[in-house]
């Protein structure tokens, strides 16, 4: 046996250290990530099942919400339930593989959001700029052929990192100071050269992350050009309001993003990386069925009838 393969076999399971060392902190924080969980479970299958359930939200832009739900409540499962279910244990740790597996659907979930919005944006675009040829333009072959493209492109920059992961040696040094297997702290704790494992993250990974992101400012940069050609003001805003929703989604997704991987300030603090993270893996998953339900009366009335209700009073 080699030393490099002693040293990674002497590593066999991590420590998640979680948001917080305290007793008292972790019963609050148990508590609080349990009812954000079913809120994210419940808000976002209601979502799935009201488009479903009405013929009437069978359109792309409701198709592509449908696949965002259930990537949200996928995104918050890789991480929230194994953190809940070692605070009842009383345990931290997490096997090796287990680690490597929890980062594969981790980056697999967090590109999908990437990638949905931006196909969102996309379809938005068209549906302002060229309203009369929306329904050609945006086909049912179309819309499935960029859903399954984004599956296949996120999996695919999954695989690539767990395997550049998966070949680094851990020595001694098994403790996270986080509440899941992210890249960044499970390369800190490597005692092998990660110099492959950077130049991929600040390149492929990058361009993962930017070019979904140039792609929405262009197509709203393209939006408010053609809103703002519309001559009446009711027209205007009748406009902007089909883009509300997700603008509002997508400003809280990117915001929290560049929070954690942006800031000077928080790019190297092992107590402000987990807190920041929650953001974009529970607060925004839990945010967005809000967010769409409060503003589209379609889809309101749609939650009516899954819930059985005439009045659907709380919105």
């Amino acid at each position: 046996m080699t030393v490099g393969e002693a040293n990674q076999s002497s590593v066999s399971e991590f420590l998640l250290l979680g948001l917080s060392r305290k007793p008292q902190q972790q019963h609050l924080l148990f508590v609080l990530f349990l009812g954000m969980y079913l809120a994210i479970v419940l808000g976002n299958l209601l979502i799935i099942l009201a488009i479903s359930a009405d013929s009437r939200l069978h359109t792309p832009m409701y198709f592509f919400l449908c696949n965002l739900s259930f990537v949200d409540g996928c995104f918050s499962s890789t991480s929230i339930p194994k953190m809940l279910t070692n605070h009842i244990l009383g345990i931290q740790t997490i096997s090796f593989h287990g680690c490597l597996t929890q980062m594969y659907f981790f980056i697999v979930f967090g590109d999908m959001d990437n990638f949905l919005l931006a196909v969102m944006a996309y379809d938005r675009f068209v549906a302002v700029c060229y309203p009369l040829h929306y329904s050609t333009k945006m086909s049912r072959q179309l819309c499935a052929l960029l859903v399954i493209g984004s599956w296949v492109t996120a999996n695919l920059n999954s695989l690539l990192h767990t395997l550049l992961m998966a070949r680094l040696s851990f020595c001694a040094d098994n403790i996270i100071p986080h509440f899941l297997c992210d890249v960044s702290p499970l390369l800190k704790l490597s005692c092998s050269d990660t110099h492959l494992n950077d130049m991929m993250i600040l390149t492929e990974g990058a361009l993962i992350m930017i070019t979904p992101f140039v792609c929405i400012l262009a197509s709203y940069i393209s939006i408010t050009r053609a809103v703002l050609r519309v001559p009446s003001t009711k027209g205007k805003c009748k406009a902007f309001s089909t883009c509300g929703s997700h603008l509002a989604v997508v400003s809280l997704f990117y915001g929290t993003i560049i929070a954690v991987y942006f800031n000077p300030s928080s790019s190297h603090s092992a107590e402000k990386d987990p807190a920041a993270t929650v953001l974009y893996t529970v607060v925004t998953p839990m945010l967005n069925p809000f967010i769409y339900s409060l503003r589209n009366r379609d889809l309101k009335g749609a939650l009516r009838k899954v819930m059985g209700r005439k009045r659907f009073s709380v919105w």
